[in-house]
């Protein structure tokens, strides 16, 4: 049986979801961030930790949002096969939900409509839409605002083969490193594995969407995010980038076949406010 969806519900959905993004950290983001502010081992970095919790509840007290970058809106879509839309244009029902939701959620807009002619679209779309199909009757979506401080210190690596796992690591210790204090430390890191150009990218960003409750079902890539975070909070940049030993919070890793000739890696950086909703209709 076909399950007909109507363009609206999507509207209304994202329009919430936006808000709701904006001015509160995930339950999984929320609990690593308050126990990194009890292993911190620097002063400075345990008070910039506080004064981060502090902020996070001052945003949900008042209704203000986590950060003044409420980002471009990064929207990924599991469509069940099943499922039939109705009423309108799907990319235009997601585009009126963030529209709705940033203008009536009195959220930042920052989208140009031109990336040379820098004219701002005055209602932070359109949004980046990812669509995957996959079994079933129901919509999986996810709504991530990005802000660009930590958006911009993301990498693309297009390795060698031969480079294998250790080329892997330098190239995420790379980016971090490169990244230092900009991208708004302590961070969240994404990286995809595997595919084409734009597909370890596009890996990288929903590896940020993946609760930090969870953990990569390979075993090997467990072990490297495990080893990753370790070796990131070793290069003492620290919240803030004021020194410390919470630089990440997280390494989360995603991975995808790829050609014999390629090994693409990209690392694709969040600061300490990586936020998505997740609501299944």
């Amino acid at each position: 049986m076909i399950r007909e969806i109507h363009v609206d519900e999507l509207t209304g959905n994202i329009k919430e979801m936006c808000i709701e993004a904006n001015h509160f950290l995930s339950p999984d983001m929320d609990r690593v961030l308050k126990e990194s502010a009890q292993t911190e081992q620097s002063a400075l970095g345990k008070q910039i930790l506080e004064q981060l919790q502090e902020n996070l509840k001052i945003a949900g007290d008042d209704m203000i949002p986590i950060c003044q970058d409420t980002g471009m809106t990064v929207i990924f879509m599991e469509i069940g096969q099943d499922v039939h839309f109705v009423g309108g244009s799907l990319s235009e029902a997601v585009n009126e939900g963030v529209r709705e939701g940033y203008v009536e959620g009195f959220l930042r807009k920052s989208v140009v409509k031109d990336p040379l002619l820098r004219e701002n679209t005055k209602d932070n779309t359109p949004a980046i839409l990812h669509t995957e199909i996959v079994p079933g009757d129901q919509v999986k979506i996810t709504v991530a605002p990005k802000g660009f401080g930590s958006e911009n210190m993301s990498r693309i690596f297009m390795l060698k083969p031969a480079d294998g796992i250790e080329g892997v690591k330098e190239a995420i210790l790379t980016a971090v490193k490169d990244a230092g204090p900009n991208a708004c430390p302590p961070m969240v890191i994404g990286v995809g594995i595997g595919g084409t150009f734009e597909k370890c990218a596009i890996l990288a960003k929903k590896a940020l969407t993946r609760s930090l409750d969870e953990s990569s079902d390979i075993s090997y890539v467990r072990e490297l995010e495990k080893e990753m975070l370790e070796k990131i909070n070793q290069l003492g940049i620290g919240p803030g980038g004021l020194g410390g030993t919470t630089t990440a919070l997280a390494v989360n890793i995603n991975t995808y076949p790829t050609h014999i000739a390629g090994l693409p890696v990209a690392v694709n950086i969040c600061c300490h406010v990586n936020r998505h909703a997740v609501r299944v209709i």
